[in-house]
């Protein structure tokens, strides 16, 4: 690692593993804890919390897949928990770099089990670097926020390369899509348009920080509120989101996210009122109901900055010249 031009020309590896999110799931050590899905598993309700939440996927899977469904049982779906470890140096030393969800679709009346989408929940202890310690400390003691220079270009590049090596090719057919909840400081405006799956798009007034952060990864966004939605959830991309996924590939998606979205923001993805023709999110709103999924946000919130401070001791500082030549001299 001593040549700069060996740096800037060494290709990462990407070792990938995979377990699947049901009712008997424990996080591995490398999984963040705030991740969606290892945050439901832990505690006394852990099995329990697993239980409701894939009832609350698969029943939503099927209202939105209701043709040729009229007992509304046909479909359920399996989450693959796939995990991506990086080696920056061919030593064999690994750090956890991404974590995404595959879904897969099990048609119960032809015995099928069809392929889903990629991508889903994001995790990633580079982002929680970059927002809980990188962003924090740049505005230290600031009366104005600002963001460091070329924030988010190292995660972006990181991903990029994921997304393009042959161990993504490898393991899945399609480039992934990533569902998050919409900015709860951002108004979202409905146009005309329609698709029968996602339904109604929205726009919002501005772009968001997240936005500009998931766009170094090479992704575009569009927001969409599907059908009994009541708030539009933002769908991250390559390509053309509308006619590239088949509407089970989009609906494995929408249920998945949104059922996550319920149990972490129900004030905007649980709320008892639909979002109209001008939105504004809030997580102050107090008209919404509760699953019966336990979490604890609070601590979330603290353990990101903790992953943050462990991505920083584990991969930049000691990787910190080698990272930057690579990300600085990277393309595709």
């Amino acid at each position: 690692m001593e040549n700069t031009h060996n740096i800037i020309k060494y290709d990462f590896a990407f070792k990938l593993k995979s377990i699947y999110f049901n009712e008997d799931y424990i996080p591995s050590n490398s999984t963040r804890t705030t991740t969606n899905f290892a945050n439901l598993a832990r505690g006394e309700s852990r099995q329990e919390n697993l239980r409701n939440t894939i009832n609350m996927i698969n029943n939503r899977f099927n209202t939105l897949a209701n043709w040729d469904n009229p007992d509304n049982d046909r479909y359920s779906v399996e989450l693959e928990i796939v995990s991506v470890d990086i080696d920056i140096d061919g030593s064999g030393t690994t750090f956890p770099s991404i974590e995404i969800l595959k879904t897969h679709i099990i048609d119960h009346k032809t015995g099928k089990r069809i392929e889903g989408i990629v991508g889903n929940n994001f995790s990633s202890y580079v982002r929680d670097y970059d927002f809980s310690v990188l962003l924090l400390e740049h505005n230290k003691g600031k009366d104005r926020f600002s963001i460091p220079d070329n924030f988010g270009q190292l995660h972006g590049n990181i991903f990029k390369h994921f997304v393009n090596s042959e161990s993504y090719k490898k393991h899945f057919s399609k480039p992934p899509v990533i569902c998050l909840s919409v900015s709860d400081n951002k108004t979202y405006q409905r146009t005309g348009n329609h698709h029968p799956i996602l339904g109604f798009e929205y726009q919002p007034n501005e772009s968001s920080l997240t936005e500009q952060y998931f766009k170094k990864m090479g992704l575009q966004v569009r927001y969409f509120m599907p059908l009994n939605s009541v708030a539009p959830l933002a769908f991250f991309f390559f390509g053309d989101l509308l006619d590239d996924y088949t509407n089970l590939e989009l609906i494995s998606t929408i249920s998945t996210m949104e059922t996550f979205q319920k149990i972490y923001r129900p004030e905007i993805y649980n709320c008892n009122s639909v979002a109209g023709a001008c939105y504004k999110p809030s997580l102050k709103n107090q008209d919404h109901s509760l699953t019966k999924i336990v979490y604890n946000r609070e601590e979330r919130s603290q353990l990101a900055i903790e992953q943050g401070k462990f991505a920083e001791k584990h991969f930049i500082k000691p990787h910190q010249s080698a990272l930057e030549q690579w990300s600085a001299n990277f393309n595709l």
